[in-house]
């Protein structure tokens, strides 16, 4: 699962670099990404890479609330994700990624050879908001001892193509991750019980 990330300087220059086109200006949100936040995501604009603000979340149709992530091994299947995976792919660019352990410590999870993480995401239009999902797998060894599900990570090679082929989407849906490294600060990132 995902349920927090986390954009910096860095990342924002790696997604201005990644854009060639870019219809307007758009104001990156930097520091901590929640659920229903509008933030920029990497898309396709016909054939090349573009970058939109776009609402984290699909809403949930049976209450209150929205749905961050769409796992990895069933995107296809499921009503509310199967066309988006189809025609609307997406890049979720961030520095890193948060996950809490059993005893409620937020752990910081970052790449170690990269200082940006591009999160396979999937998009839809809701009443004309452009909101989007994470996709995510199983776990891999640097995250399972604290959660059992990722963000399904992309490396630089495979942007475009997780974008515009589909042929390769199910490629990417089964690969595991490249391992990460915790980052363990608990008394900065420790919640309130």
């Amino acid at each position: 699962m995902c349920g927090r990330y986390y954009v910096d300087d860095e990342t924002v220059h790696k997604i201005e670099k990644i854009v060639r086109q870019v219809s307007e200006k758009i104001v990156h949100k930097k520091g901590d990404i929640y659920p229903t936040n509008q933030v920029p995501i990497i898309h396709s604009n016909q054939d090349s890479l573009t970058s939109s603000v776009m609402t984290w979340g699909f809403p949930k149709h049976t209450d209150k609330g929205v749905i961050v992530n769409a796992r990895s091994e069933t995107v296809k299947t499921k009503r509310t994700f199967s066309k988006s995976i189809i025609e609307r792919r997406c890049i979720v660019p961030a520095a890193g990624f948060y996950e809490w352990d059993k005893e409620k410590n937020k752990i910081r999870f970052e790449r170690n050879d990269n200082n940006i993480i591009y999160m396979a995401g999937i998009w839809k239009s809701y009443d004309g908001e452009n909101r989007f999902v994470i996709l995510t797998t199983n776990a891999n060894k640097s995250v399972e001892n604290v959660h059992e599900r990722m963000p399904l990570i992309l490396e630089d090679s495979e942007l475009e193509s997780w974008v515009f082929d589909n042929q390769f989407t199910d490629f990417i849906l089964h690969k595991t991750p490249t391992q990460l490294k915790q980052i363990r600060d608990y008394e900065q990132f420790k919640l309130p019980l």
